[in-house]
């Protein structure tokens, strides 16, 4: 199987690992620093579960390089989603699946306007990843679940192509009949876990440890329950009971990547996560206020350290 790792930071780069110990035939579309390591030293995935060496990797900047794919996990930025999707057309052929791992419930709308709605499958990620160093995916914890299929339900031939590939190397990976609610699902977490570890500059364990820190996420996790639910996302009563026994299970030193964008002065995807939860929710005439305070006290870091920079110019 062929597959094209469309941004290949934690996320891609973590589950492009693992396809290729699996098997697959991967290549992997990177950028700068990272790239140059890839090329030169291949892939390594530090864990304290699960160590990945790949001494050689097809890493490239040029997705013409590459041929048509049988499937593209997109994992890029949410900002650069647009630009990215359209330099994949020289390798998307008439049966090409596009899996988007990114974070957010609005980007496969995007992909769809630019490869039709056939094309585009979709898919969510839960895992704790970073770019430790170039060329160099640093895993925090054990959790890594992949979870794709295709809008409508059907088990299509290349959903379960991939489902093989990627139990071939090791993946924790799922096809879903409803991957709307799927995505929802992440997407909901992600709020609550990146709005409360980012706002707050501490991983998960003091957050939950403390009864108002522990409140506030709580708070966030309810309202993105309450704005899915409003758009006709079927969640049950018990939903929020269900996700928040599943952040009580996680490790105390986890933490989200927007936190560790933030501590490294990267541009950060609130917009698209609390800030997305907010604008969602006062469309529908949903009240949102945690989410909205996440987005307050975030928005003058979401565009990174060059913010700082063209205040004081």
């Amino acid at each position: 199987m062929r597959i094209a790792i469309m941004g290949s930071g934690g996320v891609g780069g973590y589950f492009g690992a693992r396809l290729q110990k699996g098997g697959a035939d991967v290549a992997f579309i990177a950028r700068g620093a990272h790239l140059a390591a890839m090329r030169t030293n291949g892939l390594t995935i530090e864990s304290a579960h699960e160590p990945i060496r790949l001494p050689k990797v097809n890493a490239t900047d040029d997705p013409k390089e590459i041929g048509q794919v049988d499937i593209v996990l997109f994992a890029v930025k949410l900002w650069d989603t647009e630009s990215a999707a359209r330099s994949l057309k020289p390798i998307v052929g008439p049966d090409t699946g596009i899996i988007s791992l990114q974070n957010g419930v609005q980007k496969d709308d995007v992909l769809r306007g630019i490869f039709g709605a056939g094309a585009v499958m979709g898919g969510a990620a839960y895992m704790a990843t970073t770019i430790g160093r170039p060329g160099i995916i640093v895993q925090t914890g054990t959790m890594q679940r992949m979870v794709f299929g295709e809008y409508g339900g059907r088990r299509s031939q290349r959903a379960q192509a991939l489902l093989e590939a990627a139990r071939a190397g090791g993946i924790n990976a799922e096809i879903s009949d409803d991957i709307r609610r799927a995505i929802w699902e992440k997407y909901i977490f992600l709020v609550a876990l990146s709005g409360a570890t980012t706002s707050m500059r501490v991983p998960l364990g003091p957050i939950r440890g403390n009864p108002r820190t522990r409140q506030f996420a709580l708070d966030l996790l309810r309202e993105a329950v309450a704005v899915g639910r409003a758009l006709g996302v079927f969640l049950p009563e018990d939903f929020v009971a269900q996700r928040f026994a599943f952040i009580d299970g996680l490790p105390a030193d986890m933490t989200s990547s927007m936190h560790h964008d933030l501590q490294r002065g990267q541009r950060l995807e609130v917009q698209w996560l609390s800030g997305g939860v907010a604008e969602m929710g006062a469309a529908l005439g949903v009240p949102t206020p945690a989410n909205r305070a996440v987005y307050d006290i975030l928005v003058l870091h979401a565009d990174g350290r060059r913010s700082d920079a063209a205040e004081r110019s």
